[in-house]
C-alpha cells in the first residue's frame, strides 16, 4: 500500500511538472515537516512555476535558514502563487531570498499593477535614508540597504511579468518599469555619492554647500533612455555637470566639474562595485564624448560643442533614445533638448545611411561563432535588427517628420506605420515579434539574474523557458517559435533597412526636404521642371488630404521630385505619376511598392520621365506598375504563354469584339512591358527585335483564328488562309513604332474558286478593321505585295506563283527574301515559302535585274527622303541607313544564297555575318554595316519611346536628342554625342556600302 501510495505521488508530482520525481518528493516532505504546512497546499499553485524542481530546491534551502518566512509567504494564496512564480522562474531569486528570507514577506501583498517611477524613487530613497538629495548614512550600509530594496521592486515587477495573462502584450509595461527602477536605484545612489564626498563623509574633500551647488545629472542612453530596459542590463548613461554660480557664486566650473566627476564615480560604485550585497548592474559610461579616453563629466556646452565639430554618425544614433533618469532635472532636460536637433539633422550628414548599415554588418560579424546561432539579440533576426531598422527609418524621415521622432522602439514603431513610413503588415510583424524576443531575453535572464542574450542549448533549460514564456509547449516547441521569429524578423529587416529610398531620403538638399515653402516654384525650376506652376498644382493633388494613401505621397514626394528632375521631361513624368496614381486610387500594393521595394518608385520615375510610349500606356494598364517591383516580371513571355492566353480569350468570348477588344489589351499590356525593360535596360536590342516579333506574331495568330471563326462558314472550312510576314517583321527585326509588312494568300480547296475569293478578301477586310488600334496603332501593310498599291490584297497560292513565273519584278524577288509565315494554315505557309525559295534564291541573277535593283535603290534616296529633311539624319533611307545596309545584304542573297545556305535567312544580321564566313565581304566592312544598322534601329525605336510617336529622322531638338541618349544608356546632356556617334557610323556604313554595292 506503502509503494502504492508513493507511485501516486511521483504520477502528481509528473503532472505538476516536477522532473527530478524521487528528489522532488523527498524535498516536498523536507519542505512540509519544516513549515507545517500540508503537502498538497504547498503544491497547490505550483503550475505556474517554469521549473518546479529549480523552486522546490531553492525553497528548501531557505526553509532550511528561516522556515517561519516561508511559512508566511504560503500563508497567502498571492504569496504562494508569486513565490511558485518567482523562484521557478529564477535561481537568482533563489539566491536573493536564500540570503535575505525577510523579503519574501513581500509576496504576500497582492498587486495588480506594475510600480510607478516615483514610488520605485520613493522606495529606494527610503531605503538610504535620502532627504534633499543627500543620504542621512553615508557608510557603505546605505548600498546594501539600497540593492536589497531595488530586488524588492525587481521581484514585483517579475511577478506581474510572470503571472500576467499575455507576457507578450505586458513586455513593453515591464520594461518600462525596469527602466524606471534603474533610473529611481541611480537617484538613490548619488544620494549616497553626495552624502560620501561632503563634509563628514568617507571622502571629506569638498563642502556640502560645494556639493549642493554643483548641478548634475545622468543621462539615460539606450533602453534605459528609451524606457525599454532588461532585468540584467548594461545602463547606458552619459553624465552632465555644472556650477550654480547662483546658488554659490564663488564655486569655479572646473571644481564644480570635479565634484561631479566624483559624484559619477560613486553613484556607480552604488550600483556597480562588489560590496557584500551583489551588484545590480554595470553602470556604462562609455557612449559619451570620446569614448573611454574621453573625460567622464563635462559640461553641456562641451558636449555640445564635441557633438557639433567631431561626433560620428553612430553617436547620433545612441543619442536618439537620450533621456534624463536621474539627478538634476532641468539640466538634464536642457541637454536632451539641446541634443534633439542635432539628432534629427544627422541623417543629412554624408553616407549617414550606408555608415548605421555598416555598423549593423559589423555587430552580426562580431558576434562568436558558437554564439550566432543562440543569440537573441545580436544575431540575425534578433532584436537588433528590429531596433536598427526603426531608428534608421526615424533618423531618416525624422529629417522633416517630427511626429516619428519616439525614443522607444515600439512607440516609434507605431508612429512610422500611422505616418506611412512601413506598411501596417509589416509593422503589426514587427511589432509583436519584437515583444517575443523581449519576453524570451527577459526569461533567460531572470534565470540566473544575469546579463546575457543567448538562448540556452539544453533541452532541459529549453523546457524551463517554454514554461516560463508560455509561447509554446516543450523545448521543440519554443524553438520553433523563435526560429519562425528570426526568419520573419531578418526578412522584414532586410527589405526595409536596405531599402535604397533611405539613402535618397537622406541624400536630398536641406531646400528639397519640404515642397510647402513659398521657393518652391523657384527649387522646381532650378531643378529642371520647365512649369513649375503645373508641376506645383500636381504636387498639391498628390500630397493634398489626410488618407493614408496622401501621407504615404507625402512623404515619397520629395525624393521623387528629385527622381523625376533627374529625368529627360520631369513635367510629364510628374503629370503621368499623378494620373496613374488617380487611376489606381486607394489600391493598397501600389503606393507600399514605391515605399517598400529595392528601387520600384526609382525605376518609375525613369520611365515615366523618359518615355511618352510608357506613361501613356501605364495610364491604361496602372497595374503594370507592380512589374517595377520584380524584375522577372520584366522579362518578355514567350511565345507559348502569350499563345496559351489568347487561345483562353477567345474560348471566354462567344462574339469576336469582345475577343479582339481582349487581345489588343493583350498586346499593349506586352508591348509596355517590353517598353519598360527597354528603358530600364533589362533587354538588350536582340532580345527586344524578338520579343515585338512574337507580340505582333500572337496578335495576328489570335485575330486570324477569330476572324475565320466569323467570317468563313462550317461548309467552307476547306478554305486555307495565311499571313506572310515581309520586311523587319518577316526579318524577325521589329523595333517600337515599325509597321507590320505582310502578304496575304489563300487556297480554295473545295470551295468554288470566286465565293474562296470573296471570303479571302472578307477576312483580310476584318483583320484589318480588328487589328486596328486608336490607342497602339498596328497598322497591317501590304505595300510589298505583288505590284505594290496596284496589286489585289489578297491571292490565291496559284495567282502567286503564276504572277512571280511571268510577271515578277527584280524588287519584287528582293522582297521575298524576308517572307517567313506567321499565322494560319501550315500547309499553305510550307508551299508559299517553297515558291518563294525559288523566286528570291535564283541560280542566277541577271545583270539587268541588278541594274534595276541599283537604279530603284537610287531613286528612292532622291525621290522618297521627306523635303526639308537633312538626308544625313533620316535614319531608314539616308546615306548610311537601315536601307543601305538591308539592300546590300540583299543583294548578296539573291546573288549567292543559292550556293550559300548561310545566306537563307531572313535576318539581315544573320545575312551578313554568313556573307563574312562566305568571304564575300570583309570582316571590317560588315563590323560598321552592322554598326550603323544596330544604331540606327535603336535611335528609332528610342525615338518612339521618348516622345509616343514615330520618325525615322534623328531629331535637332538638342532636348529630345538628349532623351534619345539618355535611354540608350549615355550619360546626362550627351546629345551633341548621340549625334556625333550616328553621323559617324552613318558616314562609315556609306562608305561601304557604295564600295560592295555600287563598286
Amino acid at each position: 500500500m506503502a509503494r502504492a501510495d508513493r507511485a501516486s505521488g511521483l504520477t502528481a508530482l509528473a503532472r505538476a511538472g516536477f522532473a527530478q520525481l524521487a528528489a522532488a518528493g523527498e524535498h516536498l516532505t523536507e519542505l512540509s515537516e519544516a513549515t507545517g504546512l500540508a503537502r498538497a497546499a504547498l503544491l497547490e499553485p505550483v503550475a505556474v512555476a517554469a521549473d518546479p524542481d529549480g523552486a522546490l530546491e531553492a525553497l528548501v534551502l531557505v526553509a532550511r535558514r528561516d522556515a517561519a518566512a516561508v511559512r508566511e509567504v504560503f500563508g497567502t494564496a498571492t504569496g504562494a502563487q508569486a513565490v511558485w512564480a518567482l523562484v521557478g522562474a529564477s535561481h537568482g531569486f533563489g539566491g536573493f531570498y536564500l540570503r535575505h528570507p525577510d523579503e519574501l514577506a513581500d509576496l504576500t501583498v497582492a498587486r495588480t499593477r506594475l510600480p510607478t517611477a516615483a514610488e520605485l524613487t520613493g522606495q529606494l530613497m527610503d531605503a538610504v535614508a535620502a532627504h534633499d538629495g543627500f543620504a542621512d548614512d553615508g557608510s557603505e550600509a546605505a548600498w546594501v540597504a539600497l540593492r536589497i530594496r531595488y530586488r524588492r521592486m525587481l521581484a514585483r515587477i517579475a511577478v506581474y511579468d510572470l503571472l500576467s495573462e499575455d507576457p507578450v502584450a505586458a513586455v513593453a509595461d515591464v520594461a518600462a518599469a525596469l527602466a524606471d527602477a534603474a533610473g529611481a536605484a541611480l537617484e538613490a545612489s548619488l544620494a549616497v555619492a553626495r552624502t560620501r564626498i561632503a563634509t563628514g563623509g568617507a571622502m571629506s574633500l569638498f563642502s556640502r554647500a560645494e556639493v549642493a551647488a554643483t548641478r548634475f545629472a545622468v543621462i539615460g542612453m539606450g533602453k534605459a533612455g528609451a524606457r525599454e530596459l532588461n532585468y540584467v542590463s548594461d545602463v547606458d548613461v552619459i553624465f552632465v555637470g555644472e556650477a550654480d554660480t547662483q546658488a554659490l557664486p564663488d564655486l569655479a566650473a572646473t571644481r564644480a566639474i570635479d565634484i561631479a566627476t566624483r559624484l559619477a564615480i560613486q553613484t556607480m560604485r552604488g550600483v556597480a562595485s562588489m560590496e557584500i550585497e551583489p551588484p545590480l548592474w554595470d553602470v556604462d559610461a562609455n557612449l559619451r564624448p570620446e569614448g573611454k579616453q574621453g573625460a567622464l563629466v563635462r559640461t553641456l556646452e562641451s558636449h555640445l560643442s564635441y557633438y557639433d565639430r567631431w561626433a560620428h554618425s553612430w553617436e547620433f544614433q545612441a543619442l536618439l533614445k537620450a533621456r534624463q533618469i536621474a539627478g538634476d532635472a532641468d539640466l538634464g532636460e536642457e541637454y536632451v533638448r539641446a541634443v534633439a536637433e542635432r539628432v534629427w539633422g544627422s541623417a543629412a550628414r554624408a553616407d549617414f545611411v550606408d555608415s548605421v548599415q555598416r555598423m549593423r554588418e559589423r555587430v552580426t560579424d562580431n558576434i562568436p561563432a558558437e554564439e550566432v546561432p543562440l543569440q537573441i539579440k545580436l544575431g540575425p533576426g534578433g532584436i537588433r535588427d528590429v531596433e536598427f531598422t526603426v531608428q534608421l527609418l526615424q533618423l531618416v524621415h525624422g529629417l522633416t517628420d517630427p511626429a516619428i521622432r519616439q525614443r522607444g522602439t515600439l512607440d516609434a514603431l507605431s508612429a512610422l506605420v500611422a505616418e506611412g513610413y512601413i506598411g501596417r503588415v509589416d509593422a503589426a510583424a514587427f511589432d509583436h515579434d519584437y515583444r517575443v524576443l523581449r519576453v524570451l531575453e527577459h526569461r533567460v535572464q531572470l534565470r540566473e539574474l544575469r546579463r546575457t542574450h543567448l538562448m540556452p542549448a539544453r533541452p532541459e533549460d529549453l523546457r524551463v523557458l517554454a514554461r516560463a514564456t508560455r509561447l509554446a509547449d516543450g523545448a521543440e516547441g519554443v524553438l520553433r517559435v523563435w526560429d519562425d521569429v528570426k526568419r520573419e524578423v531578418r526578412d522584414i529587416h532586410v527589405r526595409l533597412f536596405y531599402r535604397p529610398l533611405l539613402s535618397a531620403v537622406a541624400a536630398l538638399p536641406e531646400a528639397e526636404r519640404s515642397l510647402s515653402t513659398a521657393q518652391a516654384h523657384d527649387r522646381l525650376a532650378a531643378i529642371g521642371f520647365t512649369d513649375p506652376a503645373g508641376a506645383l498644382r500636381h504636387i498639391a493633388a498628390l500630397t493634398s488630404g489626410s488618407s493614408r494613401k496622401i501621407s504615404i505621397q507625402r512623404h515619397l514626394m520629395p525624393i521623387m521630385i528629385r527622381w523625376f528632375a533627374d529625368g529627360v521631361d520631369p513635367d510629364y513624368g510628374l503629370l503621368a505619376f499623378r494620373r496613374i496614381s488617380e487611376r489606381l486610387g486607394a489600391t493598397p500594393w501600389f503606393l507600399r511598392m514605391l515605399r517598400d521595394s529595392s528601387g520600384a518608385a526609382e525605376s518609375l520615375t525613369r520611365v515615366l520621365s523618359g518615355s511618352r510610349y510608357i506613361g501613356e500606356l501605364m495610364e491604361w494598364i496602372p497595374e503594370s506598375a507592380a512589374w517595377l517591383d520584380d524584375v522577372g516580371l520584366l522579362q518578355p513571355r514567350s511565345a507559348q504563354a502569350l499563345d496559351r492566353e489568347a487561345r483562353a480569350i477567345q474560348t471566354r468570348h462567344t462574339k469576336i469584339s469582345g475577343a479582339m477588344k481582349s487581345v489588343r489589351a493583350l498586346r499593349r499590356r506586352e508591348l509596355l512591358r517590353a517598353a519598360m525593360a527597354t528603358v530600364l535596360g533589362v533587354m538588350s536590342l536582340e532580345e527586344l527585335a524578338h520579343a515585338l516579333t512574337t507580340i505582333t506574331e500572337t496578335t495576328i495568330q489570335s485575330l486570324l483564328r477569330a476572324v475565320y471563326r466569323d467570317v468563313v462558314p462550317e461548309e467552307d472550312s476547306s478554305l486555307e488562309f495565311a499571313v506572310i510576314a515581309m520586311g523587319r517583321f518577316g526579318g524577325a527585326e521589329l523595333g517600337f513604332g515599325s509597321d507590320a509588312d505582310v502578304l496575304f494568300v489563300y487556297r480554295a480547296g473545295s470551295v468554288e474558286p470566286e465565293r474562296a475569293s470573296t471570303l479571302a478578301r472578307k477576312l483580310v477586310t476584318e483583320l484589318r478593321a480588328h487589328a486596328e488600334d486608336h490607342r497602339l496603332p498596328m497598322e497591317l501593310d501590304a505595300d510589298l505585295r505583288p505590284e505594290g498599291r496596284n496589286g489585289p490584297l489578297v491571292r490565291s497560292l496559284e495567282a502567286y506563283r503564276e504572277y512571280y513565273r511571268r510577271w515578277s519584278l527584280s524588287w519584287e524577288a528582293q522582297a521575298l527574301l524576308r517572307a517567313r509565315g506567321i499565322a494560319g494554315s501550315a500547309g499553305l505557309i510550307a508551299d508559299f515559302m517553297a515558291m518563294a525559295d525559288e523566286v528570291r534564291y535564283p541560280d542566277a541573277v541577271r545583270t539587268p535585274d541588278l541594274r534595276e535593283i541599283k537604279r530603284i535603290k537610287a531613286r528612292i534616296e532622291a525621290e522618297r527622303l521627306p523635303q526639308g529633311a537633312p538626308p544625313e539624319r533620316h535614319l531608314k533611307l539616308g546615306p548610311g541607313g537601315l536601307s543601305d545596309v538591308e539592300w546590300l545584304v540583299q543583294v548578296i542573297q539573291l546573288e549567292h544564297a543559292h550556293r550559300v545556305p548561310g545566306l537563307r535567312t531572313t535576318s539581315t544580321l544573320g545575312a551578313l555575318d554568313a556573307a563574312v564566313a562566305a568571304d564575300l565581304v570583309p570582316k571590317a566592312s560588315a563590323l560598321r554595316l552592322g554598326q550603323a544598322w544596330r544604331l540606327a534601329s535603336r535611335l528609332r525605336s528610342a525615338n518612339t519611346l521618348l516622345t509616343g510617336g514615330t520618325s525615322n529622322v534623328l531629331p535637332t531638338d538638342r532636348r529630345q536628342l538628349d532623351g534619345i541618349g539618355r535611354l540608350l544608356t549615355y550619360p546626362p546632356r550627351a546629345a551633341s554625342a548621340v549625334e556625333e556617334d550616328w553621323l559617324r557610323a552613318a558616314r562609315r556604313g556609306r562608305r561601304v556600302f557604295e564600295k560592295l554595292f555600287y563598286g
